[in-house]
Parts: C-alpha cells; sequence; structure tokens
C-alpha cells in the first residue's frame, strides 16, 4: 500500500516565548514492512534542524529559536507498507529485548491488573503470542474510547481504572501488563490510515510492540484490537510515550501557549482523511 502523510503541528504563544526547544521525532525509517519513499519536515520559523539519532536508534530532529510567537512544524511524505502479518523484521535493534521489561512511571500496573495478567498468562501456558492476543482483546473490552479524561501524562495504572483514554493509553496498558507477565513491550508511535475515521487522534496514532522467542517483536494495536498490517506506519518507538512523542520539548517565557494539531494519512491517489484538535 501507498500512503501519503501530512503531519502538522502548530504552536503559539501570547506573549511571544523568549526561547523553545523542541526534540522532533517525526521521521520513519525503512524496514522489511516500509519502505521511505518520500519524506520531509519544514519548519515555519528561521531556525536549523540538527539531525541525530536517538539511543533506539530513532531519527531525531533538535529545532530551537526564539524570541518567536508561533512555530509551525510540518511533517510528510509517502511511504510504501506491506503486510507482514504483525511481525516487525528488518528493523535497527540497539538493544536486546529484555531491556523492554524496564517499567516506568507510565507503564505502572496496579493489583488489579497484575491479576489480570497473570491469569490470562497461567491460562495460555507456554503460548506467549496466544497470551498477547488475549490481552489485547481484554483490553479492548475493559476500556472505551474517550479523550477527555486522560492526557499525555495519565499513566497505564490510572487509564486502567478509568476504564477510559485514548490510544496512548491502551498502548500503556498493554505493554505494562505484558511486561507484568514477562514479556518484554514497548511503545510505538505512527500513523494509522482509518477506514471509517472514527477514531480521533490528536497527533497520529500509537501502539505496542510484544517481543515472541521464535517470531521476534510483533505489532499490537489494542485501540483497534488488530495486530499492525500495512494501514500502520512505523516512526519511532521508546520505552512508553516520553520516548517516542512526535513533538517533545520546553519553553522559555511567554505566556499563555495554544497547541493545534492536523493529520492526513490517505491512500495515494485517493481521498484522504483529516483529523484536527485545538488545544489551549
Amino acid at each position: 500500500m501507498r500512503l501519503r502523510i501530512l503531519h502538522t503541528t502548530t504552536y503559539r504563544y501570547e506573549p511571544p516565548a523568549t526561547s523553545v526547544i523542541q526534540i522532533l521525532r517525526m521521521t520513519p525509517c525503512s524496514h522489511d514492512g516500509q519502505y521511505v519513499a518520500e519524506w520531509q519536515i519544514d519548519v515555519s520559523t528561521d531556525t536549523k534542524l540538527d539531525t541525530h539519532e536517538d539511543a533506539f536508534g530513532n531519527v531525531t530532529h533538535v529545532l530551537s529559536c526564539g524570541p518567536v510567537s508561533d512555530i509551525k512544524i510540518t511533517a510528510e511524505g509517502l511511504i510504501e507498507t506491506h503486510d507482514t502479518g504483525g511481525v516487525l523484521r528488518g528493523a535497527d535493534e540497539r538493544f536486546p529485548a529484555g531491556m523492554f521489561l524496564r517499567a516506568t512511571d507510565l507503564t505502572t500496573v496496579n493489583p488489579a491488573m497484575i491479576a489480570v495478567a497473570r491469569q490470562l498468562r497461567s491460562e495460555a501456558e507456554s503460548d506467549t503470542l496466544g497470551f498477547l492476543h488475549t490481552l489485547m482483546s481484554q483490553i479492548s473490552d475493559h476500556m472505551t474510547f474517550d479523550e477527555d479524561p486522560t492526557n499525555s501524562g495519565t499513566s497505564a495504572a490510572e487509564a486502567f481504572t478509568l476504564k477510559r483514554g485514548v490510544c496512548q493509553d491502551y498502548a500503556h496498558i498493554f505493554i505494562a501488563c505484558a511486561r507484568s507477565g514477562g514479556v518484554p513491550a514497548r511503545f510505538v508511535s505512527g500513523h494509522f490510515l482509518r477506514s471509517d475515521g472514527t477514531v480521533h487522534q490528536d497527533a497520529g496514532h500509537a501502539w505496542a510492540e510484544a517481543y515472541v522467542d521464535g517470531l521476534g517483536w510483533v505489532g499490537f494495536d489494542p485501540a483497534n484490537c488488530i495486530c499492525t498490517t500495512d494501514a500502520h506506519v512505523r516512526i519511532a518507538i521508546g520505552l512508553d510515550y516520553l520516548g517516542a512523542a512526535p513533538v517533545r520539548g520546553t519553553r522559555y517565557g511567554g505566556g499563555s501557549e495554544t497547541l493545534t494539531v492536523a493529520v492526513k494519512v490517505e491512500q495515494a491517489g485517493r481521498p484522504g482523511q483529516w483529523q484536527s484538535q485545538t488545544q489551549s
């Protein structure tokens, strides 16, 4: 499948910020499931983008500017994807899988989550893949998609208790429970070609990858209750959202900040779908 993506992030500061530093993780890499045919990042303000790779192998750009009243960051390109049955092959792996058993503040578990993971793991016995599929289904049944009660700092345990959240929360819960069951898991940020347009996301999509002996890393999208397909475009990975966030940084000075995100994902040559959200 050929997917054309346009991801725009706009910050407005009133009064202007004295200086702004942002780290961008908005550039995909090629692997057996996707080929980056075209990609570019543009920034409205006069600044230089320094390109690096972080510890996980994600392509990062560092943006610094100021004083500034507004910044528009645009990432766009064409990705050719192939359905690999959810199995990730050909990616740059910097760490052994066991490193992704490490817990973080956003992937904490509570007693109820531990109980679920223990029960499902016991029922699956040695079938790790079966455990992960059942876990994904359980999370899908337990949760209701709702963007109001959670934010980027909501932990897996908090979202699980609320029984509500967005794709980021679904991914964090899956990761936390998988790790509790002894399975390495990690956070993935990216984009998803939605067939019905009903799943609204503020800045693209998020899912998880879990490590299965004999298969390697397998993508699980608990918000849609499917393994990853050629409709998914993988951008960045991390232990949790903070390590894979498309834009993350800080500012000095200024008053109120308004963030507007618009994402367009379309199959090349076909009408696209737009999602937008404004936050103040």
